[in-house]
């Protein structure tokens, strides 16, 4: 365990684990377009994305499988990071966007626009963003009494994650016949995305993903406590504003196209940890390419486990995210946050 401890430490380590998730990520990408109902070779899923520009291999796997498995990239990318800010700011291990009720926000407002405003889908992108704010900022009020407690805020998420649940199942009871699409949102699937949900997150990843690395220091900071971050000159509501409006962005992002997808914002950012580290400066970026490959890989188990039938992912990350949640109540997650 000490040997661990200081190779994490290092930086060569670090960035070389940076890179090889990277090559992993690039892999997966890959790999994973060549599982499906129609069978295809390795080679011939290489061929069809980089060199043919027709034919039936090029539409099956670039507008079906490879545009999917990019979206799959982005949203867990987008859902890893979210929660690895999350977890920073309000210094709680179990801070991640769906248990917390920022995702429950998003979702709320999303689904809102999808049964009562059908025709202004559009809008449910800033909408979810607007929602996973409001219900991030709530809870952080509410968690507030001379400093952040991790267990008031689980009790505020928890009470805030229940008042938003009402309010969808009452959306959900007095539209029946506008909750097409609906279920699937409410557990989280990919089916039916492509490149027009590829093209609609990947800003929002790439900015928050580039935005989480410029301020890391601040949130390495914020771990060392109030005082020592005032003595640094670290303007604390500004700095905790601006990481809470980050996460809710990202994690609004990812609701939009996927739904409300669970356990990616929490349990990755505690695996990337575990291999590298609590230094935000690296532990962001880690925890960005995990979530990407992680959902990639879940998403291929989803839809080929039970070929042709498919599943949504969200309930391969909750067969494999309560099982790794549990292992991390038994092993004592709360030491894993700093």
């Amino acid at each position: 365990m000490i040997i661990m401890n200081n190779l994490r430490e290092r930086k060569t380590y670090r960035v070389s684990v940076i890179i090889l998730l990277i090559i992993l990520c690039f892999l997966a990408l890959i790999v994973a377009t060549t599982f499906g109902t129609y069978k295809l070779s390795f080679i011939e899923v290489v061929k069809a994305i980089f060199y043919e520009r027709e034919g039936m291999n090029r539409a099956i796997i670039w507008s079906i499988r490879f545009s999917r498995n990019i979206v799959a990239g982005l949203v867990g990318m987008c859902l890893a990071l979210s929660g690895a800010i999350l977890q920073g700011v309000m210094k709680n291990p179990l801070a991640s966007p769906n248990i917390i009720g920022v995702s429950a926000g998003a979702g709320l407002a999303a689904i809102s626009i999808m049964i009562l405003f059908p025709h202004l889908t559009y809008l449910v992108t800033p909408m979810s963003f607007i929602g996973a704010l409001l219900a991030t900022m709530t809870i952080y009020i509410l968690s507030w009494k001379d400093g952040i407690s991790p267990l008031r805020v689980i009790l505020s998420g928890i009470a805030i994650s229940s008042f938003i649940g009402a309010g969808i199942n009452t959306l959900l009871i007095f539209f029946p016949d506008r909750v097409y699409g609906v279920v699937d949102f409410m557990v989280g699937g990919l089916s039916a995305v492509g490149f027009k949900q590829a093209n609609l997150i990947w800003p929002y990843a790439i900015i928050g993903l580039i935005s989480s690395i410029i301020i890391a220091k601040k949130l390495n900071i914020l771990q060392l406590g109030d005082d020592v971050a005032k003595s640094l000159g670290v303007n604390l509501e500004l700095t905790r504003f601006i990481l809470i409006a980050l996460a809710s962005l990202l994690a609004a992002s990812a609701v939009s196209i996927v739904g409300l997808l669970g356990f990616v914002g929490l349990i990755v950012p505690h695996i990337a940890r575990m291999i590298i580290g609590s230094d935000y400066r690296y532990l962001l970026p880690a925890s960005a390419l995990l979530g990407a490959l992680i959902l990639i890989l879940c998403d291929t188990i989803a839809r080929t486990i039970l070929s042709p039938i498919e599943l949504p992912v969200g309930i391969i990350m909750a067969a494999i995210g309560g099982p790794f949640f549990l292992y991390l109540l038994r092993n004592g997650i709360k030491g894993r946050t700093n």
